[in-house]
């Protein structure tokens, strides 16, 4: 079976290692020591506890939501560059920058500038930007 070291945990999910020693150490994932008395998660156990965590991120968040994309990636907007027409955002979601081209009214009327939270729906090639409801 496969297992991963708390660290090469943390470099998946985007997070600290810090961050995976507090969730295992609060039970919310699995792990046991291995011979040399490190923690190890075991892969499966990873998988489903990702799985859990990206399907139960907030209900709240997208019960006003419909969609058939089913790639989120909510982050923060580190860049926002207009011009006359177009707006390009850079979102950082962990690991990962998505940058996506849209109309400049698009982003001037969900409020996009460096800072705000946003999600990345990425539906095929298209990258949908989305601003949680705030209320």
């Amino acid at each position: 079976m496969t297992t991963f070291r708390i660290s090469e945990a943390a470099a998946l999910l985007g997070v600290s290692a810090d961050t995976v020693r507090r969730w295992v150490d609060g039970g919310r994932l699995p792990a046991s020591r291995d011979e040399h008395g490190h923690r190890r998660v075991p892969g499966a156990d990873l998988a489903a506890f990702v799985r859990d965590q990206a399907r139960g991120s907030g209900p709240a968040d997208h019960a006003e939501r419909f969609s058939s994309a089913r790639n989120r990636m909510r982050g923060i907007v580190t860049e926002v560059v207009r011009d006359g027409v177009m707006a390009q955002v850079e979102i950082q979601a962990g690991p990962f920058r998505v940058v996506s081209l849209m109309s400049r009214e698009a982003a001037d009327e969900l409020g996009l500038e460096a800072g705000v939270v946003a999600d990345a729906v990425v539906k095929s090639t298209n990258v949908v930007v989305e601003v949680p409801d705030q209320g």
